[in-house]
């Protein structure tokens, strides 16, 4: 059953949270079948579908129009290519960066990735840290070896719900990579390429630190959809973060969002929060590159230990603040990738997410 142009008009005005734009311009899609009203997202957001279903109910309710249940159906937009070489079950490609280590990159893009699972997506996680592969240890991974039908091509590792491969997965990790630049590429090449990914709304590429080879390798040969920049609010680490912008910039990815970790630290005695590494500084870099905060991250140690123990915090303890700060981000890493796919192909201004 078609739906009234009244009940349509009325649908697309409904504001999606994250951008504060409506559905029409995102362009949500409808459908009306025996009293099933069927809305059709690009982002995964578990919250608002409560909110978004009470909104069309009582849209129904004005016009007269008998709406008995809602379902709320999401899938990320379609940004890679189909003939994208090893990569064609893939909807978006997330690249998570830093511009120096030691700022909590592969613990955000484990959780980023987990997030966004939480609320619906199936979503695939890439260690593309070739020197340092530490994605294993953080999903409870660690010993496994991805399965191969034909002996050229793997199949990825399945841990708490996502799909992963790592080079931590193939070679002893008592071993160091003492690879050169090529080297180090083709293997991320390899992962990518030569992986059997299952259908998935987002791939998330945990990133070496730095504007090296490997980061050339995958601006230039991976359809990367946006990127996410880490930094810690220090001078040090945003002098780092804010090269690591200029280079997305330079080679055309968008930047969706800058996630400012180890912000503050909360006393578990007296509940003081001092900030170790100064304040403010991801507002800083935000201002000077025009890049948002997605989010700000406190330094707790729990982070560190639900890692370590196989177990990120976002699966471990879903309901923490730390958790809701994770997937409030995911929401909108995912929420910018809708709005910016639609204004690609509507030629409508982005709406950033604030």
């Amino acid at each position: 059953m078609s739906i009234s142009p009244e009940l349509l008009s009325s649908l697309s005005t409904i504001e999606e949270p994250a951008t504060g734009r409506a559905l029409g311009e995102l362009g949500a899609s409808f459908t009306l079948q025996s009293g099933v009203l069927t809305a059709y997202l690009g982002c995964f957001n578990r919250d608002w579908q409560g909110p978004l279903t009470e909104q069309i109910q009582q849209a129904g309710n004005l016009l007269g129009i008998a709406i008995d249940r809602v379902e709320i159906e999401s899938s990320a937009p379609k940004y890679v290519e189909s003939e994208s070489n090893g990569l064609a079950n893939v909807s978006a490609i997330i690249a998570v960066a830093s511009g120096k280590g030691g700022v909590g990159k592969s613990a955000t893009a484990a959780n980023l990735a987990l997030a966004l699972a939480f609320d619906g997506a199936r979503v695939g996680l890439v260690d593309a840290d070739i020197y340092g592969p530490s994605v294993p240890i953080m999903l409870g991974a660690e010993g496994k070896t991805p399965a191969s039908d034909d002996g050229k091509k793997m199949n990825p590792v399945q841990a708490h719900g996502i799909y992963c491969n790592s080079l931590g997965f193939i070679i002893d990790s008592d071993k160091a990579a003492v690879w050169r630049g090529p080297m180090a590429s083709g293997a991320l090449q390899q992962l990518l390429n030569d992986t059997i990914w299952p259908e998935l709304d987002y791939l998330v590429v945990d990133m070496p630190p730095g504007t090296g080879d490997i980061q050339l390798t995958l601006a230039q040969k991976v359809p990367v959809s946006t990127a996410l920049v880490v930094t810690t609010p220090q001078n040090l680490a945003l002098s780092d973060a804010r090269r690591g912008v200029d280079m997305f910039n330079q080679v055309s990815i968008p930047v969706c969002g800058v996630v400012e970790n180890m912000s503050y630290y909360t006393c578990d005695a007296c509940g003081h929060q001092n900030a170790i590494f100064g304040e403010s500084g991801g507002d800083a870099l935000a201002a000077e590159t025009g890049v948002p905060v997605l989010g700000r991250l406190p330094l707790d140690p729990n982070i560190r230990a639900d890692a370590d123990a196989g177990n990120p915090t976002v699966i471990k303890s879903p309901d923490s603040d730390v958790a809701n700060r994770y997937i409030a981000i995911a929401r909108k890493v995912s929420a910018f990738l809708w709005s910016r796919f639609q204004a690609s192909q509507s030629a409508v201004p982005i709406i950033e997410i604030e």
